[in-house]
């Protein structure tokens, strides 16, 4: 397992997360507004998530079991820096969205380790919103100018903005509360 990380911790680590970022969104619409809008093409944060996305990949290479592509561990890590540099400097239209799109991949693997073989229905909250982050971060990958788009129609009428903000603010609720009571 390599992540050794139980469901209701991801539960929590999830769910606090969604509340915190989905409240803020709803009571500072403005701000992060602003703040979504510029992200797309953000120079400071492109690298740094893209960092964040090689230094996580690296250390997953480092330590999971490869199988019959273990002798080429090495060739995959030198691979991993290597596309980690020529993305940087090839790669800088919307690298945030990009580098946001490998994070999300990354991440929806603990989600899935913590939820695999548990009996707890409310295991599937997490699931589905790790499948979210996979088709989510497949397209951010591929098509980074979507997550743009998305962002411009979400905030593009106030009611559209606080529903969707409300509605993570309430399945952040969900998984924390079903986290602290099974």
């Amino acid at each position: 397992m390599l992540y050794p990380i139980s469901l209701q911790t991801a539960g929590f680590i999830v769910g606090l997360a969604l509340i915190l970022t989905h409240a803020f969104a709803l009571f500072q619409p403005a701000a992060t507004q602003r703040w979504l809008k510029t992200f797309p093409r953000s120079a400071v944060l492109g690298p740094l998530l893209l960092s964040l996305a090689a230094i996580w990949t690296f250390l997953l290479i480092q330590k999971m079991d490869l199988g019959e592509f273990a002798p080429f561990r090495r060739v995959m890590l030198i691979a991993t820096l290597i596309a980690w540099g020529l993305s940087w400097k090839f790669v800088p239209e919307f690298l945030s969205v990009r580098a946001l799109g490998m994070l999300a991949l990354l991440a929806a693997e603990p989600l899935l380790s913590a939820a695999f073989l548990q009996p707890e229905t409310s295991r599937l909250l997490l699931v589905v919103l790790a499948y979210a982050w996979i088709v989510a971060g497949l397209f951010w990958v591929g098509m980074p100018y979507l997550l743009r788009d998305h962002l411009a129609w979400i905030t593009q009428k106030p009611a559209r903005w606080r529903a969707l903000a409300g509605a993570g603010l309430v399945y952040g609720l969900l998984i924390l509360g079903f986290a602290f009571t099974w």
